[in-house]
């Protein structure tokens, strides 16, 4: 890191301050880089502990874990998450104008407000914190009013310390997020949010409470009529992440309870490699090949990949290698055409609607075929704030 690029100032925002639990450290594991096919909580609780208090006019304060209460003397105007999921929760809430930077913009799914009108994020126009390594610089660079990111995140994937978060959250703008995508790290100790208690606590940052409720009732509606439909006997699913394209072995992720899987939990499937012990690429685990899936022998193989997807990408690139390969072949997901793309690895409230659509598709056509299942227009009306809130 240059610390040539460390400011001798004052503070940007004196009255945003921590409070509450402290910023744990943890075991350094580094952060892969950004060329789409490198490795790297979602839980129904609710907490009051989320609700903002509105001090006056224009204070108020937020409290989420591992930071503890953060004070605001505005509702911030420029924001910077790393990860998508976070990413996705503010455009979501009607701030894509203030969105300044992402860790890595392949992993962050803006082709899918396309569908969405009135929608869009200039995926080009932001910048790109990971670069060889993600320095201080770009933080100050950006000078953001917020940074909707886990500061432990920092600490343990990106191997920064406890005084580089503390010097840009004062000199530069507060962080404030928990890293909830996945449950497997080792130093996360500390509370999981669920998408939607994530999307909650994001939503009282940016004092955009209808907004979060009009998702809500959307999600909750679409959720109802997905798992309506759904089968009585669902199947085992294994999620893989290509180590390479085509692929000859992959990156296992299970099905864990990370706001990353939560469309496949919401489609009821079973983890076909947690059933066998296998260990989730984000908690340290190798690469798989085709003869140990062969042993496993899921019913299906879900690919994730990242960036934009199209099916004739998808059926070039992986099912047909997977059809014509001499151990690939024999998986009876193979033989029965049951290799379906996995989705994104970061999705929030928005993306989140699209991949379980994706899935439901890809694992019961017969039944959903190529319907929308959720409605295009009343979610860019949320978006855009052309919606009833009553």
């Amino acid at each position: 890191m240059d610390d040539a690029s460390q400011p001798d100032a004052p503070t940007r925002r004196d009255a945003i301050k921590y409070g509450g639990a402290a910023i744990g450290g943890g075991l350094l594991a580094g952060c892969t880089g950004g060329n789409g096919t490198d490795a790297p909580g979602e839980s129904n609780e609710t907490d009051s502990s989320n609700e903002s208090a509105t001090e006056s006019d224009e204070s108020y304060s937020v409290t989420m874990e591992p930071v503890g209460t953060v004070e605001f003397d505005a509702v911030p105007e420029t924001w910077l998450p790393y990860t998508g999921d976070y990413a996705d929760m503010g455009v979501a809430l009607g701030q894509a104008d203030g969105l300044t930077g992402i860790g890595v913009r392949a992993r962050f799914g803006t082709h899918l407000y396309d569908e969405l009108p009135g929608v869009s994020v200039a995926e080009d126009d932001l910048t790109e914190l990971w670069q060889d390594g993600t320095g201080k610089e770009r933080f100050y660079e950006l000078e953001a009013d917020v940074h909707l990111i886990d500061p432990n995140f920092m600490i343990n994937r990106l191997e920064w310390d406890r005084g580089d978060v503390d010097e840009i959250a004062t000199q530069v703008g507060p962080f404030i997020g928990n890293t909830s995508f996945t449950r497997v790290y080792d130093w996360h100790e500390y509370r999981y949010y669920g998408l939607y208690e994530a999307f909650e606590t994001v939503a009282e940052v940016f004092q955009e409470r209808a907004r979060y409720e009009a998702f809500e009732q959307l999600h909750d509606g679409v959720l109802s009529d997905v798992q309506s439909r759904l089968p009585a006997e669902t199947p085992d699913v294994a999620v893989l992440y290509p180590a390479e394209v085509p692929p000859e072995t992959f990156y296992p992720y299970r099905i864990g309870d990370g706001i990353q899987s939560k469309h496949w939990r919401d489609l009821e499937v079973g983890d076909a490699l947690a059933a066998e012990g296998v260990a989730d690429a984000q908690a340290g685990g190798g690469e798989i090949d085709y003869e140990t899936l062969l042993e496993i022998d899921p019913d299906v193989l879900a690919i994730r990949l990242q960036g934009e997807i199209t099916e004739e990408y998808f059926e070039s690139e992986i099912a047909s290698h997977l059809r014509n390969h001499e151990v690939a072949s024999e998986l009876q997901a193979v033989q029965n055409d049951r290799i379906i793309y996995g989705g994104l690895t970061y999705q929030g409230p928005i993306i989140h609607l699209f991949q379980l659509e994706r899935a439901a598709r890809g694992l019961y056509p017969d039944e959903f075929g190529d319907e929308q299942l959720f409605d295009r227009q009343r979610v860019a009306d949320i978006v855009t704030g052309a919606f009833d809130d009553e």
